[in-house]
């Protein structure tokens, strides 16, 4: 398969740095999940051990409205309270509508979701949560008191930084600010091995240049190839495909979040940058094939308008 238009936007030195900060995203939340999951199930085994109002089922299958948790009953009001007083800020809105409280009683994980940014409702595998879920879990829950909130704040504000970016474009000095947020927020988990592994491979993802050559002129143009070039390892060829994937990851994630929004109370921001990332996806032929359904959405949102 040709793939004339990757190769172009591979061109640009600062969509390949927007490219790769994506990636490094991808890299922390496989190395933090399998310490996160530990971490939250011992600690939702802890509030029940502490409390036995917590161990009873939810009476009334209670659900949240719109995002208040109002006239809930005695189990479910228990844990709303319970999740509050581990909360590290009071004053930050919390999205109760990520959660089923009749699960809290038996899935950490759903109690875990009324730390995340909005959204989180449909998730209904562990392994779907992304960064930023996780981020503001570690960042909102006190049971990761001994991770400095500021090492994870700052990897926060540079994800967000990325991830609204209108253009998709990041400079190199940007990049050298946020690969030492990075840095500074992985040493916080040196005693975990998943950590340890996944601050290698940023680093690695880092430091790659992502570069485009031709085999050979005499190749047909289906033989183009991306040579990933970087310091620390030897030179070696990887498939377009596998770029192609990461790149699809990371706009997959952009546009939900997008649309999540402009599904909920839409700002002008949101619905700008939306219109934004339509029209880049737009532009490129292969990714307009490829998130054909969500730019159809997209154009209902429009409509209705």
């Amino acid at each position: 398969m040709v793939h004339e238009e990757l190769l172009l936007r591979l061109n640009d030195r600062e969509y390949k740095n927007w490219l790769k900060a994506g990636r490094c995203l991808l890299i922390l939340k496989n190395g933090l999940h399998p310490f996160i999951n530990q971490h939250m199930r011992a600690f939702h085994g802890d509030l029940l051990n502490h409390n036995t109002v917590l161990r009873r089922p939810c009476r009334s299958s209670c659900r949240p409205r719109g995002n208040k948790l109002s006239g809930a009953c005695v189990e479910c009001t228990e844990w709303k309270e319970v999740i509050l007083k581990h909360h590290r800020q009071r004053d930050v809105t919390v999205n109760w509508d990520n959660c089923v409280p009749p699960s809290w009683r038996t899935d950490h994980w759903e109690v875990a979701k009324a730390y995340m940014p909005r959204g989180q409702g449909k998730v209904k595998g562990a392994d779907q949560f992304d960064a930023s879920a996780l981020l503001n879990l570690i960042n909102y829950c006190d049971c990761f008191k001994l991770v400095d909130p500021k090492c994870v704040r700052e990897v926060i504000r540079h994800r967000n930084e990325l991830m609204h970016s209108c253009e998709m474009h990041m400079k190199d000095e940007w990049m050298k600010h946020y690969q030492i947020a990075l840095k500074h927020f992985v040493q916080q988990f040196s005693h975990v091995p998943q950590m340890a592994t996944a601050g290698q491979e940023i680093d690695e993802m880092l430091a790659l240049n992502l570069s485009i050559y031709f085999p050979g002129l005499d190749r047909p143009d289906s033989a183009y190839t991306v040579a990933l070039a970087c310091d620390c390892v030897p030179h070696w060829v990887t498939s377009p495909d596998l770029i192609s994937q990461w790149e699809a990851e990371l706009l997959q994630e952009r546009l939900q979040e997008l649309l999540y929004a402009a599904d909920d109370d839409a700002k002008t921001q949101d619905t700008e940058q939306l219109k934004r990332v339509a029209g880049f996806l737009q532009a490129n032929r292969d990714l307009g094939e490829r998130f054909s359904a969500e730019l159809q959405v997209i154009n209902s949102l429009e409509t209705r308008k």
